[in-house]
Formats: C-alpha cells, sequence, structure tokens
C-alpha cells in the first residue's frame, strides 16, 4: 500500500514538474490517436451511410464481417500490418515501419469495423419515415443523408468517441509497429508497459493517471453532447 501511495504522489509530482519526456509521450499518444480516429471516422461514417441505406446482395455478410471485427485483436492487425510495411514487406520500400505513420494506420484498421458498425447501427434505428418524408419533400440524396445525421448524430458520435478510446488505451499495434522508440513513437500505454518492466512505477503511475483523465473528460463531453441531443 505504501508503494502505491509513494508511487501516486511522485506521479503528482512529476506531472506538475512539466517533465519535456512525459509530456512528449503524451503528445504522440494524442497525435496518433486522433489521427487515427479522424481517418477511421472519414472513412467510416460515409462507409456506414452507404451500407445502411443501399440495398445490395451480401449486404448482411458485409455487417456481419464488420461486427465481427469489432473484437479482432490487436496483435492480428499489428502483424499483418507489420508483414507489409517491413522491409521484406510489398511496401517495404516506404519505409514506414517504427514511425508514428505506422501506429496511425494500424489504428485505423483497428477501429474502422467500430465506426463504421456503430453508425449502421445508429442510422438503422431511424424511423424510415424520415428518409421518405424528405425525399417527398424533394430533397436531394445529400439532403436526405444529412436529414438523417441529424438524427443519428448522437450514436455517430459515440461511435467516434469510442473509438478514440479504443486506440488511446490499445498496446499492441503501437509497440510492434512503432517500436517504442524514446522520443519519436513511445505512447502512453507502450512507456507505462517498459516502467513496468524495469520494475519503476512512477513513470508508469503518471501517464496512468493521464490516462484517466482523458477517460473521464471523452466521458464528461459524451454525456454533455447526449444532454444537448435530448433539448
Amino acid at each position: 500500500m505504501d508503494l502505491l501511495i509513494d508511487s501516486v504522489l511522485s506521479a503528482i509530482l512529476l506531472l506538475w514538474s512539466l517533465d519535456p519526456e512525459v509530456y512528449f509521450i503524451i503528445y504522440v499518444s494524442l497525435k496518433v490517436s486522433l489521427s487515427s480516429t479522424l481517418i477511421a471516422s472519414v472513412l467510416g461514417v460515409p462507409t456506414g451511410f452507404i451500407i445502411a441505406f443501399r440495398e445490395f446482395r451480401g449486404k448482411r455478410v458485409v455487417i456481419t464481417t464488420l461486427n465481427s471485427l469489432l473484437a479482432l485483436p490487436t496483435v492480428v492487425v499489428g502483424l499483418t500490418v507489420y508483414a507489409f510495411i517491413s522491409r521484406k514487406g510489398l511496401l517495404g520500400i516506404l519505409d514506414l515501419l517504427y514511425t508514428q505513420t505506422a501506429i496511425v494506420i494500424g489504428q485505423v484498421i483497428l477501429i474502422f469495423p467500430i465506426v463504421a458498425s456503430l453508425t449502421i447501427a445508429a442510422i438503422s434505428r431511424i424511423d424510415d419515415r424520415y428518409r421518405k418524408t424528405a425525399m417527398t419533400l424533394g430533397a436531394t440524396p445529400f439532403q436526405t443523408a444529412m436529414v438523417i445525421f441529424r438524427e443519428a448524430r448522437f450514436g455517430i458520435i459515440a461511435a467516434i468517441i469510442a473509438s478514440f478510446g479504443r486506440v488511446i488505451a490499445e498496446i499492441g499495434i503501437s509497440m510492434m509497429l512503432g517500436g517504442n522508440a524514446k522520443g519519436f513513437t513511445r505512447t502512453m500505454t507502450t512507456a507505462m508497459a517498459l516502467e513496468y518492466d524495469k520494475g519503476e512505477f512512477v513513470l508508469g503511475v503518471a501517464l496512468g493517471i493521464v490516462l484517466l483523465i482523458i477517460s473521464f473528460t471523452m466521458n464528461i463531453f459524451f454525456n454533455y453532447l447526449q444532454g444537448r441531443t435530448r433539448v
């Protein structure tokens, strides 16, 4: 118990001291996580809209596949991307391995199914009369989509927030594709794992506190949006 208390107090002092190494680790984590979430959202939300709106052969198979990929292990994504971007891989010439870009690529693959699947679920819950009414009033397909988006925006935002939460806390992809290089690709989770292996808990606890703060902040923001939606 004393070890935990001492570690927490030392971690708070470390954060308070504005240690450059700590805050660069936090910066890298937020940079790659926000980048991957943005890219996955730009790709996943329209994909979810198209799948939800269009009727085509194999639609049920596509939805089932996306739902199955929600539990995709991070190590599987890491191994797959590694095989492509390693020096012997098809994309080895791009020299992406052990870079922040590699982490972003892996994280996008990880959370794209989350964004797309939850977008489909959010749109499917919207009464079809909204779409029919908009089309009856002469709305274009894009305007109709915007009407549906407005009604489903809370569920779509929830999908994006859930995706960000998945990548900010993941470790497998960051470790395998980023290499945990100090001052370059070290994220909060990989740094915490390294500090644990070294038996030094202060930095790990400090970064854990930051992760908790981010988690609480995202939940508060999410609840705020929920309240605004119900008004």
